[in-house]
């Protein structure tokens, strides 16, 4: 059986999961990082970003792979904190902090390393059983 661009197939959609699980984590530590920032270079509280994924499609009847669609800010509400001495306080005395949710970014974080993981146990089987199939004439 040739090598054909099917079963090459199997490479093209493990990597574009990869790539795209790559960008989500990447996002998911950037959140993390500015977790606790009061104000960003704009003055306000940092928004937390979320990943939003598409099927890429390899224009023809194939499965597709996975691409990023985009990357949109998080629309809960700031979280507020009582802290009447901060300078970011409002006359309240409640200062506006990032919507970063640490446990759901944690969660984000572990569960975009398993995908990944599990796209190299993928290209990993795949390039296993390819050798194989080419040995079995020899």
């Amino acid at each position: 059986m040739p090598i054909t661009s099917n079963s090459m197939n199997i490479f093209n959609v493990a990597g574009s999961a990869m790539t795209a699980q790559s960008q989500r984590m990447n996002v998911t530590a950037s959140n993390l990082a500015n977790a606790e920032s009061v104000a960003g270079p704009d003055g306000m509280p940092y928004r937390a970003k979320q990943v939003v994924f598409e099927v890429a499609s390899s224009g023809n009847r194939d499965i597709g792979g996975v691409r990023v669609a985009g990357v949109i800010e998080d629309p809960s509400p700031a979280r507020l904190v009582f802290d009447p001495k901060s300078p970011h306080a409002n006359a309240e005395g409640y200062v506006a902090m990032p919507n970063v949710n640490v446990v759901e970014e944690m969660t984000n974080m572990i569960s975009a390393s398993r995908s990944y993981q599990a796209n190299v146990e993928v290209l990993n089987t795949a390039k296993t059983l390819m050798v194989k199939t080419l040995t079995i004439g020899q």
